[in-house]
């Protein structure tokens, strides 16, 4: 594990203990530190991290209303599940906000939030192919500036409770991660952003949250383990085209 990653997961003394551990927790979580059907028990949280059990209890309560843990009765705490269905309905959330986030953007075109997003997608381009993970940071954070230049910082905070699922699915994704196709999809939404083309720009940011559709059912298939799937069945490969739009989801201009 590297080093950073470490300290990350390290308890800050002057911040809220509850907090800390909520994110720790769902941190590692979501990158697979802590696997789907592992064991957690607060006594042991509590002991490894030198704090009563009072704010790992209510750590585990947070966790488990995100559906990133199952509080069972007598049985104990386990890591959940990925739901599959969950996943579909972030992304479907997460791409009617983010959609009307990019018409607000297109109708305003502020020159600063356009250099902004320019400078984002130079850094984007820069990150090596071999640190998806940090890409992944770069990926929010243009995805909160969208949201946050719109106005619309609190419909993120929603946003970022929704993803917990999608987001397991992208760390699950690494051998196949792409890269190179998000980054240039970052780059369609800015360029229709800044035309003011609005069914471009809509569109952009749809074909861009639908990519975890593609690549859905093979990530499943090989980590069938980690999922909780409609039936037992593992999915179809899924084609979501844009209604209206050509099947490459970005209208002509």
């Amino acid at each position: 594990m590297r080093a950073d990653i470490r300290e990350s997961w390290s308890l800050d003394p002057a911040t809220p203990i509850t907090r800390q551990i909520s994110r720790i927790l769902r941190e590692r979580i979501i990158q697979v530190d802590l696997k789907p059907g592992d064991r957690l028990s607060e006594s042991e949280v509590a002991r490894f991290y030198d704090v009563s059990r009072q704010p790992v209890r209510e750590a585990f309560i947070r966790l488990a209303d995100q559906g990133l843990l199952a509080i069972l009765p007598q049985r104990g705490t386990i890591v959940s599940r990925i739901g599959y269905n969950a996943v579909l309905d972030a992304r479907f959330l997460r791409e009617a906000i983010e959609a009307d986030i990019a018409k607000i953007l297109a109708l305003q075109q502020d020159a600063a939030v356009i250099r902004e997003l320019r400078a984002q997608l130079d850094h984007q381009a820069r990150v090596g192919q071999d640190t998806p993970q940090d890409f992944f940071g770069y990926d929010d954070l243009f995805h909160r500036t969208l949201a946050e230049a719109a106005g619309k910082g609190g419909a993120w905070k929603q946003i970022e409770g929704l993803k917990s699922q999608m987001d397991r699915v992208r760390f699950l994704s690494l051998g196949q991660f792409p890269q190179r196709k998000l980054i240039a999809q970052h780059g369609a939404i800015v360029d229709a952003i800044e035309r003011g083309a609005v069914p471009q720009a809509n569109a952009a940011v749809r074909r861009h949250l639908r990519e975890v559709l593609s690549e859905l059912p093979q990530i499943v298939a090989t980590n069938a383990a980690y999922f909780e799937l409609p039936e037992g069945a593992l999915p179809q490969p899924v084609h979501a085209p844009i209604q209206g739009y050509p099947e490459d989801g970005l209208p002509s201009d």
